[in-house]
């Protein structure tokens, strides 16, 4: 049997939200779009981080005073490591400083494959990572998203 490619379960087009848009903007569009995360944009629209809900909650409950060189392995390790409900991303609301945006809560370490790279390569990165989503890229431009409900469903249809 052919190994199935990340281009087959990708989803596409990609949902990517702004760097400079404000926190609440940011929940809003996450609930809204009834996603987790997605990648963040630059006004040039150059892919620069990825931000999640995870990063919400853990601005929210320890706000970052300065930004520090992060371990790329310790930080996913940190990481809350489940899914939210649709009901608790209903339920979740965010009062905070109006001057927090995107940008101070996004991760710019990018986890990406190339489009024709097994399932089993973006499960990998994503096991290696600790990641729940990887970038399908094109070349240089990003071309879809691969989250870990989407290898479920693989496991699930096989």
């Amino acid at each position: 049997m052919k190994a199935k490619t990340v281009k087959e379960i990708m989803n596409s087009p990609v949902l990517a939200v702004l760097e400079d848009w404000s926190m609440e903007e940011l929940t809003e569009y996450l609930i809204a779009n009834n996603v987790s995360g997605a990648p963040v944009e630059s006004a040039s629209g150059e892919v620069v981080g990825v931000v999640s809900m995870t990063d919400i909650v853990r601005y929210v409950n320890f706000p970052i005073k300065e930004q520090e060189a992060h371990d790329v392995h310790e930080y996913f390790l940190s990481s809350i490591s489940r899914q939210y409900a649709l009901e608790e991303l209903q339920a979740f609301r965010v009062e905070s400083d109006s001057q927090v945006t995107v940008r101070d809560l996004m991760t710019d370490m990018l986890f990406a494959v190339d489009e024709d790279a097994t399932v089993q390569d973006a499960a990998d990165i994503m096991i290696t990572g600790n990641i729940h989503r990887v970038l399908v890229t094109s070349g240089k431009q990003v071309v879809g998203i691969v989250t870990a409900l989407d290898l479920v469903r693989v496991v699930r249809d096989m």
